[in-house]
């Protein structure tokens, strides 16, 4: 999967929270006290290596953590600045709740995040749905950028 660039200068506007608030979801920044639930939370969602970069995105500061609560539950995740500085990602939803914009909310509250903080351009590393990317936020491919930062990357 290539990584994806998106002009932080040029985003497009979005009515995705107002959407999120008719639906009762909140999505906002993470605090300190909240990250072992959300470490272990993505844990047993996704994969050890996502809590690897949750946790490295709450010892930023501010904390690079966004969250998406339904009925008090955590929904959904997204995270900026983990893997390496200007890296939008890892992001996940909850496999009961998607479909109704969660991570399109969580997307654009870390991409307008790192804009408000300084950066011009996001990189979505190792983008998986290209397509929901280009559509969203005009995000285009980065040419030869497959395994990119990855490369070489220990597993299990």
């Amino acid at each position: 999967m290539p990584d994806m660039l998106v002009k932080l200068y040029d985003l497009p506007k979005t009515s995705i929270f107002s959407k999120m608030e008719a639906a009762d979801i909140t999505i906002r920044p993470a605090i300190a006290p909240e990250k072992h639930h959300v470490s272990a939370w993505v844990e047993r969602q996704f994969d050890l290596g996502w809590r690897s970069e949750v946790e490295v995105a709450f010892a930023r500061q501010p904390v690079s953590v966004y969250i998406a609560i339904k009925a008090g539950k955590l929904v959904g995740f997204a995270c900026y600045d983990a893997t390496i500085r200007g890296f939008f990602g890892p992001t996940g939803v909850d496999k009961t709740q998607r479909g109704q914009g969660i991570g399109e909310a969580l997307l654009f509250a870390c991409l307008k995040n790192m804009r408000e903080i300084g950066y011009a351009y996001a990189i979505i590393g190792s983008a998986g749905p290209t397509e929901f990317y280009h559509k969203k936020v005009g995000a285009v491919a980065i040419e030869n950028s497959d395994p990119g930062i990855y490369k070489g990357t220990l597993e299990n």
